[in-house]
């Protein structure tokens, strides 16, 4: 039995999330299905994130047991993408794992990207992968709420009412605003993350950049540790899941 990582990329728009679901197209039901016909067995392949719908990936990492050595992995990623590129899928590297290597349990970081355009006239390019907002943003503001969101506490907060997780509490080991020109990223990192959480953390980083909120407003509703303090979460359209660091 041989255990493959494949790094991946996707355009999130118009799949269900990552994970199969019956109500529509998964990217992990996507990729079952073609390597199932080049590899002419049943397969599961496992995510390192199961990201939402509409969010997207510019390097998922997964993994998948097979009994058929890859010997031309030049060749198999070139067939493989064929199919999927119609999808808006990208296999970008496929790797020999040791037996226990799991792209989820493995993974020691988890790094998302949310990218505002922050302009008054609309979006042509970036209409599907980025969220615009027309008010202008303080970036400072940004900045101040970014630094309040790192290290460990409790992000009850910002947790989707869907989450699974055991616990609500999360070490953010690195909140970063960058600006350039009229774009804006947000860098989150962590081990793990709660279900929406940073899409929630960037709705309410956006009502303190309006001036909706001030600093203590910010911090008061994260002690609240209640969903329903928090500010409408942030568009899928804008997140992207960057890297998985192992």
């Amino acid at each position: 039995m041989f255990n493959y990582q494949i790094l991946i990329e996707y355009d999130g728009t118009n799949f269900v999330g990552w994970q199969i679901q019956k109500n529509g197209h998964s990217v992990q039901g996507e990729i079952q299905k073609i390597l199932k016909k080049f590899l002419k067995h049943k397969l599961i392949i496992f995510g390192a994130g199961r990201t939402d719908a509409g969010v997207h990936a510019i390097e998922q990492s997964a993994h998948f047991y097979t009994h058929n050595r890859i010997l031309d992995k030049t060749k198999f990623l070139n067939s493989i993408n064929f199919f999927l590129n119609k999808k808006k899928i990208t296999i970008l590297d496929i790797k020999n794992k040791k037996k226990n290597f799991h792209a989820r349990y493995s993974a020691k970081k988890r790094i998302y990207k949310y990218v505002i355009i922050n302009r008054f006239s609309s979006l042509s390019l970036e209409r599907k992968s980025a969220w615009h907002v027309r008010r202008k943003l303080n970036i400072e503001a940004m900045k101040k709420g970014a630094k309040i969101l790192e290290k460990t506490k409790d992000f009850s907060t910002f947790r989707s009412s869907s989450c699974t997780a055991k616990s609500p509490i999360k070490t953010l080991e690195k909140v970063r605003v960058i600006k350039k020109s009229n774009r804006i990223e947000v860098i989150f990192m962590s081990k793990s993350f709660l279900q929406q959480q940073v899409r929630s953390m960037v709705g309410c980083i956006k009502y303190l950049a309006e001036g909706k909120w001030d600093i203590s407003k910010f911090k008061k509703i994260i002690t609240q540790k209640n969903k329903i303090y928090c500010a409408p979460p942030a568009p899928a359209l804008g997140l992207y899941l960057l890297k998985i660091r192992y």
